[in-house]
């Protein structure tokens, strides 16, 4: 229980960086922004999984669970500023 908290609390730091770098209002604005950084993360682990390397909380993970947030959040940014647009 206290690592699926850990993970949780880990994406939600990954979240809020990614909503630093990305710039702009996402389409459920911060709470949102968090949620994607947390689904972000995951993604980037598991591609960084794929390279033999273990989801672990170190560096590395931050790093690769930072960029697969930031590619998601702004995917979705993309995506859902298109649908405002037409």
């Amino acid at each position: 229980m206290i690592t699926i908290l850990l993970w949780i609390v880990f994406g939600i730091i990954v979240g809020a960086v990614a909503r630093w770098i990305v710039p702009g209002e996402g389409p459920g604005g911060v709470l949102g922004d968090l949620l994607v950084g947390i689904v972000g993360a995951l993604v980037g682990g598991w591609i960084f999984s794929f390279f033999g390397h273990t989801m672990a909380l170190n560096l590395g993970s931050f790093i690769c669970a930072v960029i697969g947030a930031v590619v998601l959040l702004w995917l979705i940014r993309a995506v859902s500023g298109r649908r405002s647009a037409a």
